[in-house]
């Protein structure tokens, strides 16, 4: 870590667009901060945090009982090396459980970072549904907490374009 003490979180995940670590990396370059990706597993919850940050989950299938330590698929880890090694920051990668906004804002809670970078999702109609029932990440981080959200675009959609949710199109 840095000895500014200084951290921006950035949520990751298998297959993200590389913009957002490139624009994640700029940031943390122009506040001297180090960049800790956060991966959440969604499928699991915290079962016991320890202070150094390890965490242990539990699958919500509650016919499952599986406690184990959360971890970083190592291709992910590699594809997180592949953007980001090279540039002029400090990063590292930390494993999460549970709903992402809430697991993203707990890890910069804990860290007191300046502030949390997502991306937004390829736009679609399923995924735009979801969004529009369950709150996309950016939004629910930006009512829920009180440091700065920033949410790369990916494939915005032009000003004269019908939005994702009205054009049946877009699927």
């Amino acid at each position: 870590m840095n000895t500014s003490g200084r951290h921006i979180v950035v949520g990751v995940f298998s297959g993200q667009p590389s913009d957002v670590l490139e624009q994640a990396a700029r940031f943390a370059h122009q506040f001297s901060a180090d960049l800790v990706c956060g991966y959440v597993d969604s499928t699991r919850y915290v079962a016991e945090e320890r202070p150094d940050g390890t965490i242990f989950s539990l699958p919500i299938d509650p016919d499952l009982v599986d406690l184990r330590e959360e971890v970083v698929d190592p291709r992910l880890e590699a594809e997180i090396a592949r953007n980001l090694d090279g540039r002029d920051v400090k990063w590292m990668v930390r494993a999460l459980a549970g709903d992402p906004a809430e697991a993203l804002a707990h890890l910069a809670d804990q860290l007191d970072a300046l502030l949390i970078i997502v991306g937004t999702r390829k736009a679609g109609i399923r995924r735009s549904l979801h969004e529009f029932f369950d709150g996309s990440v950016g939004a629910r981080l930006a009512h829920r907490q009180h440091r700065p959200v920033v949410v790369i675009p990916l494939n915005p959609v032009a000003t004269d374009s019908e939005l994702p949710w009205n054009d049946a199109s877009s699927e």
